[in-house]
């Protein structure tokens, strides 16, 4: 029902009565675009393949990686010494498979192509969402294409700039012995840095994500505020999840911005609710 409701919203600024046959047609176009984009995007990534592995996916491996020379920096600027300083690792990969290199490189090349073609892919998603919304909702959801971009490619640069180095200095000076030589694959090394940049990326959309339920009414600011603090502990497990550093500080540089994006979330929310109450009175 609820889907038919959409469309049915769809349908009042059309200038024609659409079927639902014509709505999937539609989304199926829109979805066919977005494809097309990720796959230019890719074969861009592809031809400079050789670059983006050496000077941008090896980078953070390296202990003179511009972010992990700021944070050693900081860290004896404020005084706590060298605890920020990452240690130097000699970071080799290793695939014992003929193909593993090739499909890598595909993977490596739809990834980026993703990531560089989101904010498209987000507007022609919105582009078939808008004409359900009245003239009210979209005033109020203006710029979303550029909030939305915003999120996600800083949780990007955050993955990338802090969580990849941390991840890789962490598991290659963690030895259970001195006889076990760490060597992981290139594809398992680019897995783990799919998750913490394009992971990260969609995790950084939790404010919108709650604007969304809170107008639907399926979260509310009060809600989130009462468990606040079982959120905290969520989200300092997933901090510990993504790097998995005994480091405090560690911890920290992953828990404080998710944890300031559920506190904007619960801000979010308490808006929405606030605004959803006053006009129920003025409706009553």
């Amino acid at each position: 029902m609820a889907l038919l409701d959409f469309f049915n919203k769809r349908d009042k600024d059309a200038k024609g009565e659409m079927t639902f046959i014509d709505h999937l047609e539609e989304l199926r176009w829109h979805v066919i675009r977005s494809v097309i984009a990720v796959l230019i995007g890719a074969v861009v990534v592809f031809i400079y393949s050789d670059f983006v592995v050496n000077d941008i996916l090896f980078a953070p491996t390296r202990s003179d990686f511009i972010s992990a020379r700021w944070l050693c920096s900081l860290g004896q600027n404020i005084g706590i010494g060298d605890t920020l300083c990452f240690a130097q690792v000699e970071a080799k990969f290793l695939e014992n498979t003929m193909t593993g290199q090739f499909i890598a490189s595909f993977t490596l090349a739809f990834i980026g192509g993703f990531i560089l073609a989101f904010p498209y892919i987000f507007w022609e998603f919105w582009k078939f969402v808008r004409p359900a919304l009245s003239e009210k909702e979209l005033k109020k959801t203006r710029g979303v294409i550029f909030w939305v971009s915003l999120l996600f490619f800083t949780g990007v640069l955050f993955g990338y700039f802090i969580l990849t180095p941390f991840m890789v200095n962490f598991y290659f000076n963690y030895k259970l012995s001195p006889q076990i030589q760490i060597m992981p694959s290139f594809s398992d090394y680019l897995e783990n840095l799919i998750y913490t940049t394009a992971g990260v990326g969609v995790l950084f959309q939790m404010p919108l994500l709650v604007m969304v339920l809170a107008r639907i009414g399926v979260v509310t600011g009060r809600f989130l505020r009462k468990y606040r603090r079982h959120a905290f502990v969520i989200i300092l497990i997933a901090a510990a999840i993504i790097t998995p550093s005994t480091d405090p500080f560690s911890l920290t540089i992953v828990t404080i911005p998710l944890y300031l994006l559920f506190e904007t979330s619960i801000i979010i929310a308490s808006r929405i609710n606030k605004r959803q109450e006053k006009e129920m009175k003025e409706w009553s």
